[in-house]
């Protein structure tokens, strides 16, 4: 895959608790000089879409745990896009899909789907979950009419998987992301039918890729 077309699917992120605003105009500037999309917390999305109108903006929603009350996270996610997100990434509550109550689970995640007309990617954690609840948790997903299913925060032992993605991908388009910091890697995610990246190593990984 030649270095313009994996940066159409690379979310070049910065998310630590530390990121100050020079660190998300770095990833930006980066984003944008790469064709890479950014995703970015937010706190900061309305400085981030006014400096960077080109650049397509995601942040992230009950992040990183996902224990938000409901109303909260679709609170977040509308106020998110009124101040210029393209795209959200929610965290599921896992301690609701562990104990069973996935239609809880969907119904929060429906309810911030049809609160805002942009695409809401679904974080199901893999690393905390057994392999029927990552099933259940793409699912609920689907159910909610979410656009994506992505693997991992980054924040949890553990990050995306080929075998992961390919099990998310029988429910929706997967955005893989956690510990993937190679063109190699980021290739193996894309064959194993990843259809976006999400990645703090966007730069990295784009200058071991081909340029044609």
């Amino acid at each position: 895959m030649n270095r313009r077309d994996l940066a159409a699917l690379i979310d070049h992120t910065v998310l630590g608790p530390e990121t100050t605003p020079a660190d998300v105009r770095a990833v930006l500037a980066d984003a944008d000089e790469y064709g890479m999309n950014a995703c970015v917390p937010p706190c900061y999305v309305g400085e981030a879409a006014a400096e960077y109108p080109d650049v397509t903006l995601a942040t992230v929603i009950g992040f990183p745990h996902g224990q938000n009350a409901r109303e909260v996270k679709r609170r977040e996610g509308v106020n998110a896009w009124k101040a210029g997100a393209d795209e959200l990434d929610v965290v599921i509550n896992v301690g609701r899909l562990k104990a069973g109550e996935d239609d809880a689970v969907a119904a929060e995640l429906e309810e911030l789907v049809a609160a805002v007309p942009i695409p809401v990617k679904v974080i199901v954690e893999t690393a905390l979950l057994s392999e029927a609840e990552k099933h259940r948790a793409c699912e609920a997903a689907v159910d909610a009419d979410a656009a994506m299913v992505k693997t991992s925060t980054g924040f949890a032992e553990g990050g995306a998987t080929v075998a992961d993605v390919e099990l998310m991908s029988e429910y929706l388009p997967v955005k893989a992301s956690g510990g993937i910091g190679s063109y190699e890697e980021a290739v193996a995610m894309v064959e194993a039918g990843a259809e976006r990246i999400g990645a703090s190593s966007g730069v990295a990984i784009l200058d071991g890729a081909p340029e044609r």
